[in-house]
């Protein structure tokens, strides 16, 4: 039942007193200025207020502050593009036929997404990393990258002594343009690398071999997938060849890019790391040097005669993975030659977890690692997480080695270490060891 009181009634609540409230401004109305708080009424500003808004910098035009202005791989690219002649610059950018395997590797690292966790300590983060059996302060090197002087007078003595500084590894190229002794003598603290194509010459190979193992080199690197060289148009269409050809169109272009032209004339001619000196382009000289009869009864070889860790570069299918490991591979490197080999390639990143998975069921230790498509420590993250031991870095450092030397080296992996750093502490982790395939997710097309 319902009771209702009347007002008269005395256990009726007394009424609440009354007091005068300001009537809200009709809409559209602008308050009282006394209704305002004090930071919201208009003044005529004071030059005290302004004084510490007038401070306009000087601009800086040395290579330290446009380097230092550069905040991705990307922005260096840029750089290097406005001061490299075009076909140095197309030979290091482009890739094979119509670069679809280029712009799938890249592709394939957006299409991610990171899964982080929360509410744990990452106020100390670390990078470092064991890569075949020795220690690495980042988890990336460098990877071979032939005729390497070209992009940039300083070539691979910039690489590796950057490498050298970042307390990571530098792969020499069978094709650089910087001997094993002289990359030794530059980088003598460095860890350095030295990557192999098996010649038709053996007695040649051997020779390499040799000298790589006097030098210091702990790891030979084999690469497998230039049976033939890859149908690489942009340095078709440019006329590249070894050296750059001084053309009329060449010259043109040197106008823009002095100081490019000007290091190159002024700096010993291109010779090469194992080669006489060549002229010619770029897909004769390798059609000439590469063996399309190699099997792996040669892998049996050079595991019988190199004695230090053997890595085997060029690997794009699960099954050849497992058969290297069989035939003595300390590790292998997904990678389809970033794109510049066969078009419509496996994407290394794809395949990785089909590696892993098949690594860890035959329970091998072989190291696993990857290139192509890397262009930040996002990237970088996300292949440790999905498994990858190590990675390299080609394009990526070559861009920042156009864009100013081995400053521009520096630059480039202060930017990837400060990327590795800031995703692994958004993701929840502090040490490399913390990923796992769970902070990735491989999103659906």
């Amino acid at each position: 039942m319902t009771h209702t009181i009347q007002p008269n009634n005395p256990e009726a609540t007394p009424a609440p007193e009354t007091t005068d409230i300001p009537a809200a401004p009709a809409s559209g109305q602008a308050p009282s200025s006394s209704a305002l708080p004090a930071a919201l009424k208009r003044r005529i500003p004071k030059y005290s207020d302004l004084a510490p808004l007038m401070q306009f910098k000087k601009p800086e035009f040395s290579k330290a502050a446009r380097l230092q202005r550069a905040s991705t791989i990307w922005e260096l690219r840029d750089i290097a593009k406005r001061r490299t002649p075009k076909a140095p610059f197309d030979y290091t950018d482009g890739a094979a036929e119509e670069e679809i395997t280029l712009r799938r590797a890249r592709q394939a690292f957006l299409d991610i997404e990171f899964r982080p966790g929360i509410l744990r300590n990452v106020s100390s983060i670390d990078l470092s990393t064991d890569i075949l059996g020795k220690p690495s302060r980042l988890p990336v090197g460098i990877a071979p990258t032939g005729f390497t002087r070209m992009m940039q007078s300083e070539g691979e003595y910039a690489g590796s002594q950057a490498a050298e500084a970042a307390g990571i590894p530098y792969t020499l190229s069978t094709m650089g343009t910087a001997s094993i002794e002289d990359v030794a003598t530059a980088a003598p603290n460095g860890r350095n690398w030295f990557q192999l194509y098996l010649w038709t010459d053996r007695d040649r190979s051997l020779e390499l071999i040799e000298r790589a193992a006097k030098a210091g080199n702990d790891t030979l690197m084999v690469t497998v997938d230039t049976a033939v060289a890859g149908a690489r148009l942009r340095d078709v269409r440019n006329g590249m060849t070894i050296p750059p050809a001084l053309t009329l169109k060449t010259v043109l272009d040197a106008s823009y890019r002095p100081a490019w032209w000007f290091n190159f004339l002024t700096h010993e001619p291109l010779t090469f790391a194992s080669l006489s000196r060549y002229t010619g382009t770029v897909a004769d000289l390798i059609n000439s040097m590469f063996d399309p009869t190699l099997t792996f009864g040669d892998l049996d070889w050079l595991r019988e005669t190199w004695k230090g860790k053997l890595v085997v570069k060029g690997i794009q299918t699960v099954e050849d993975a497992r058969r290297v490991v069989d035939h003595g591979a300390d590790g292998v490197v997904l990678s389809n030659h970033g794109g510049r080999q066969l078009d419509r390639a496996p994407i290394p990143f794809h395949l990785l977890p089909e590696v892993k998975q098949a690594f860890t069921g035959d329970n091998t230790d072989a190291a696993i690692m990857l290139d192509t498509g890397i262009m930040s420590g996002a990237d970088i993250v996300a292949a440790l997480a999905l498994g990858a031991d190590f990675t390299l870095i080609g394009r990526a450092y070559l861009y920042g080695l156009m864009a100013g030397g081995r400053a521009g080296v520096d630059r480039a992996l202060q930017i990837l270490e400060k990327d590795m750093a800031r995703t692994m502490a958004l993701l929840g982790v502090s040490r490399i060891s913390e990923l796992t395939p769970d902070h990735v997710r491989l999103l659906a097309k």
